[in-house]
C-alpha cells in the first residue's frame, strides 16, 4: 500500500514541480522515488522470507491484498519503470514543456499496474485496468505534431473504451450469477452454483468469458490484438517500452490471479479451450506477423503479441500452482529487461538517425558498439537462446505445461520459438554486417548513465540465463 501512496503523491508532487519549468530536475526526482518506492516493496518481506507485518494487512475490507505475489509483481514492474525513464533524457535535453505530465501519468499508470497485481475485488482490478489505460491513451497520442501518434491515441482510445465495456459487462454478468465481487467468495460461490442455482451458470459462463476478451485485448492476446501494430509504431518509443512490458506484467499477473482463485475447479472446463484457442492463435499471429515486418518497432510489436502467447502457456496450465505463477513471475521479468534495452537502443538510434527500420541499425556495431552488442543480447533473450534470461522463461513455461499434460502446445510453441529466431536476427544481421546508412556515420549519442544502465540490462539477462536460480522460488514464501 506504501507504494501506491508514494507513487500518487509524487505523481501529483511533479505536476506543481513543473510549473518550475527546470525540467532536469523531474528527471532524477522521479528515479529517487521509483528507486525508493523499490526499496520499500522489498523490505516488505522481513530476514526470515515473511511478509512483514506493516506490510501483510489486507486494506479496505480486503478489496486489496499485498502478498508475496503482489509484492513480486510490484517490484518487476518498478524496476522496469526505473531502468526505462533514463532513455527519456532527450525529453529532458530539448527542454519538452509537458516533461512533468508525461513522468506523473506513467506514475500514475504504475499505480493502476500495482492494484492489478495486488487486488482482491473485481472493482479494484477495474479500477486498475483503467487507472492504467486511461494514462497510456494519453501517453500513445504525446507527440502531438506526428499524426501516427494521433492516430495511434484515437485508435487505442476508441478499441480500449470498447474492450472496458465488454470487460464491465463480463464483470456485471459475474456478479448477477454468484452475487459477489470478492475474488476469494467468487471461487467458493462459482464451485457452489451448479447444484445451488443450475439456471445460472449460463450466466456465469458468458460473463466469464467477457472477461477474457477484454482482458485478452489488453495484453494484446490474439484475436483481439489488432490495435497492437499501429498503437506501438505510432506512440512514442519510450511509451511504447512501457507498454509493452509494464502493461503485459500487470495483465498477465492480475489474469491469472483471477482465473487460479475463482476459476480453476469446475467453471474451468468452459474456459480453457477458449484460452487455449487464443494462446495458438497468439503464438501464430505473432510469430508468423514479425517475420513480415520491415520496421524494427512493428516488429517488436507482433514479437510482444507473440510473448503473451508464450505467457498464455502458464495461464492454460495454471492447476500446477507456483510452477505456473513461478514462471510468469521469471519471463515477465526476462522479456521486461530485455525488451527495455531493446526499446532504448532502438530510441537512441531514432534521435540521432530519425528512423526505427532495420536500415537504421546499419551499422551501429561500428559507430556504437555498446549499443548493438546490448540490442544483441536483447534480441537472443526474446528468442530464447541460452545463456540468456529469455531461455530460462520459456523453459519454465514450457515445463509448467508439460507436466499438466500440455505436449502438443509445448511442440507447437517450440515450433513458433524457432521462427522468432528469424526475425531476431534481422536487427542483428544489419548492426554488424551492413554499413551505416548515408550521411549516418556518426556515432549515436550516450550519455554515461544511459551507458551504465545498458550494462545493468546486459547483466542481468545473463545472469539470469546463467544462474536462474537466483530468482527461482521467490513466490514460494
Amino acid at each position: 500500500m506504501l507504494s501506491i501512496i508514494l507513487l500518487s503523491v509524487t505523481g501529483l508532487a511533479n505536476l506543481f514541480l513543473g510549473f518550475l519549468r527546470s525540467n532536469r530536475v523531474l528527471l532524477p526526482a522521479v528515479l529517487l522515488v521509483l528507486a525508493v518506492v523499490f526499496a520499500v516493496n522489498l523490505s516488505g518481506i522481513d530476514s526470515t522470507g515473511a511478509l512483514s507485518s506493516w506490510n501483510a494487512s489486507p486494506y479496505f475490507n480486503g478489496m486489496l491484498i499485498f502478498d508475496r505475489y503482489a509484492q513480486v509483481f510490484t517490484a518487476v514492474v518498478v524496476l522496469t519503470t526505473l531502468l526505462l525513464l533514463p532513455f527519456s533524457h532527450k525529453y529532458v535535453r530539448e527542454g519538452n514543456p509537458n516533461l512533468a505530465e508525461y513522468y506523473s501519468l506513467m506514475l500514475f499508470s504504475l499505480v493502476g499496474a500495482i492494484m492489478m497485481v495486488s487486488y482482491n475485488h473485481l472493482l479494484i482490478l477495474f479500477l486498475g485496468i483503467e487507472t492504467l489505460s486511461i494514462a497510456m491513451y494519453v501517453l500513445a497520442g504525446s507527440d502531438k505534431s506526428n499524426l501516427r501518434s494521433n492516430e495511434a491515441a484515437l485508435k487505442y482510445f476508441l478499441m480500449g473504451s470498447f474492450a472496458t465495456g465488454i470487460l464491465l459487462f463480463g464483470m456485471a454478468l459475474i456478479y448477477g450469477a454468484s452475487g459477489t465481487f470478492a475474488l476469494d467468495q467468487l471461487g467458493v460461490a462459482a464451485r457452489a452454483l451448479p447444484t445451488a442455482n443450475p439456471a445460472m451458470m449460463p450466466m456465469l459462463y458468458v460473463g466469464i468469458l467477457l472477461m477474457l476478451i477484454g482482458i485478452g485485448f489488453k495484453i494484446s492476446a490474439a484475436p483481439f490484438h489488432f490495435w497492437t501494430p499501429d498503437v506501438y509504431e505510432g506512440a512514442p518509443t519510450i511509451f511504447t517500452g512501457f507498454m509493452s512490458t509494464v502493461v503485459k506484467t500487470a495483465g498477465i499477473a492480475g489474469f491469472f490471479k483471477l482465473l487460479l482463485v475463482a476459476f480453476a475447479d469446475n467453471s474451468s472446463s468452459m474456459w480453457l479451450p477458449t484460452l487455449t484457442a487464443m494462446l495458438v492463435l497468439t503464438l501464430l499471429i505473432g510469430n508468423v506477423g514479425a517475420v513480415a515486418q520491415t520496421n524494427a518497432k512493428r516488429m517488436l510489436a507482433y514479437s510482444s503479441i507473440s510473448h503473451a502467447g508464450y505467457l498464455l502457456l502458464a495461464l492454460v496450465a495454471l492447476r500446477s500452482g507456483n510452477l505456473s505463477a513461478n514462471a510468469i513471475f521469471f519471463y515477465s521479468l526476462a522479456y521486461s529487461i530485455a525488451t527495455v534495452a531493446a526499446f532504448a537502443v532502438l530510441k537512441l538510434v531514432d534521435d540521432q538517425r530519425g528512423r526505427d527500420d532495420y536500415e537504421g541499425l546499419n551499422g551501429l556495431a561500428r559507430t556504437n558498439p555498446l549499443l548493438a552488442f546490448a540490442m544483441t543480447v536483447s534480441m537472443l533473450s526474446l528468442a530464447g537462446i541460452p545463456l540468456t534470461g529469455g531461455f530460462f522463461g520459456k523453459f519454465y513455461l514450457f515445463t509448467a505445461a508439460a507436466q499438466e499434460g500440455y505436449i502438443g502446445l509445448v511442440i507447437f510453441a517450440v515450433v513458433m520459438s524457432a521462427i522468432g529466431i528469424y526475425y531476431y536476427l534481422r536487427p542483428i544481421i544489419a548492426m554488424y554486417m551492413r554499413p551505416a546508412p548515408e550521411g549516418n556515420e556518426a556515432p549515436v549519442p550516450v550519455s554515461a548513465f544511459q551507458s551504465a544502465v545498458l550494462v545493468l540490462l546486459v547483466a542481468i539477462t545473463v545472469l539470469l540465463g546463467v544462474v536462474p536460480g537466483i530468482v527461482e522460488g521467490v513466490l514460494n514464501g
